[in-house]
């Protein structure tokens, strides 16, 4: 590795794997898995996967603004693309004023250190010097400039942005805002063996300050690695957002029901689901890698599920054709609701991304609606803010299944549930933004 030299306990190292993180992001490769490459390269202490994985979320936050001071700084986007991403994560550090981790002497000297370390970019070191001193030295005029483009003001798309303005007009700067925002740790108690009470009760006898924000639902004032978080290894308690708590409860699942959670992966509903009812539990994912996170996961929690690879849009090679009580539609989607714990989607999304997905994901709601039985209920579950994807694919769900002459136990009859839930991130409500819509199948 050309970074071998550096010291792993050094923002010099942090700085140079975070850029090659930045480097897969550009290519296509969502953030998770190019740490996880880069990761598998070398023999890192947990503190230095654990500060490349920082620096590199906080360089998705401000790549647009980081860029935009590129792009007048210098002639073309600087090359190599290692170097690139090197200036990117450098100037993401710089461009906090308020609560700066470093001094900018440190900043600029640790990304020189890491250009000089790499055979790719030695020859950079003076442009790295040079580009990130001027900055220091033209702030004042150069930020100005920079927040006049979208991209700029908000580090999204100018197309993410005008999307936004479109569908949410009185809401669009909030929603930026809260994905730019470090996301909270919030946890589900799991109620076979806790309740939420008596588990604020232990986290405070460890010097741990949390709230309920759920039913199930705790958040803690400070996030921690799970490995300090009391409890958790035992399966007292899971990670999970508090909107996505809510798919769970609105199924309304009692013991001996028969249930499908489709698209299961990494198996947080899973857990939930079985957490609240002894079931007959099937755990489908295209992906069979995926399945190993359901299993580590259940075994955590002492649980068990039926895990099945397969396709949710074609039911033939694993369906035994025994309908199910419940079904869970955790559809595919752009994930547009939860920028905030994964940043590099709005650099990784497209424009036309929204329209494939909504036809996948139709696609899959029809051929599970096949699996329900009468009286039974599927819950479509989205993380997308696009209207398209969420109200709209209801909207058009429920139109295909409102039922015919003679037909009528294929009625899809809309019940109670939240729609679009925006996120947000105050005090007093903190979640990701997600879309439920509940529909019950009639007939006899």
């Amino acid at each position: 590795m050309t970074h071998l030299s550096l010291k792993s306990d050094s923002l010099a190292h942090g700085l140079h794997g975070a850029a090659r993180a930045i480097v897969d992001v550009r290519a296509g490769t969502a953030l998770p898995q190019a740490l996880a490459r880069q990761f598998a390269r070398s023999d890192m202490t947990p503190q230095a996967r654990g500060a490349i994985q920082d620096l590199s979320y906080l360089s998705m936050r401000r790549l647009g603004m980081a860029d935009g001071v590129l792009a007048l700084l210098a002639d073309k986007p600087p090359q190599p693309e290692i170097l690139h991403g090197l200036l990117a994560c450098a100037l993401s550090l710089l461009l906090d004023e308020e609560n700066p981790a470093y001094d900018a002497f440190t900043v600029v000297n640790q990304a020189v250190e890491a250009a000089a370390a790499d055979a790719e970019m030695s020859h950079a070191k003076g442009v790295v010097n040079a580009i990130l001193r001027r900055f220091l030295r033209e702030r004042a005029t150069l930020l100005p400039q920079v927040e006049k483009t979208p991209p700029g003001a908000w580090n999204y798309p100018t197309w993410w942005i005008d999307r936004l303005k479109g569908a949410y007009p009185a809401q669009w700067q909030d929603i930026l805002r809260s994905g730019n925002a470090a996301p909270p740790l919030t946890l589900r108690v799991n109620r076979r063996k806790s309740n939420v009470p008596d588990y604020l009760h232990l986290l405070a006898l460890n010097g741990i300050g949390a709230r309920q924000v759920g039913a199930d639902a705790v958040r803690l004032d400070k996030p921690l690695p799970v490995s300090q978080i009391p409890g958790f290894a035992d399966g007292l308690a899971s990670v999970q957002d508090a909107a996505a708590q809510m798919a769970a409860p609105l199924l309304d699942v009692q013991d001996g029901m028969r249930v499908l959670d489709a698209c299961a992966a990494p198996g947080g509903k899973t857990g939930h689901l079985l957490e609240c009812a002894e079931l007959d539990l099937v755990a489908l994912d295209h992906d069979p890698k995926r399945l190993r996170r359901i299993e580590e996961n259940l075994q955590r929690l002492q649980l068990k599920a039926q895990l099945l690879a397969g396709d949710a849009r074609d039911s033939q090679d694993w369906w035994d054709g025994k309908q199910f009580d419940r079904i869970l539609a955790d559809v595919p989607c752009t994930a547009s609701g939860i920028v905030r714990r994964h940043p590099d989607i709005r650099w990784l999304r497209r424009k036309s991304d929204t329209a494939q997905l909504t036809t996948l994901s139709a696609q899959i709601l029809d051929n599970l609606w096949q699996m329900l039985k009468p009286g039974g209920k599927l819950l479509l579950v989205t993380c997308s803010l696009w209207p398209q994807e969420s109200e709209e694919q209801a909207a058009a769900f429920a139109h295909r299944h409102q039922g015919s002459e003679g037909n009528s136990d294929h009625r899809a009859v809309r019940l109670p549930a939240p729609g679009q839930m925006l996120p947000t991130a105050s005090a007093e409500t903190d979640h990701d933004g997600l879309f439920y819509a509940l529909f019950q199948k009639t007939g006899p």
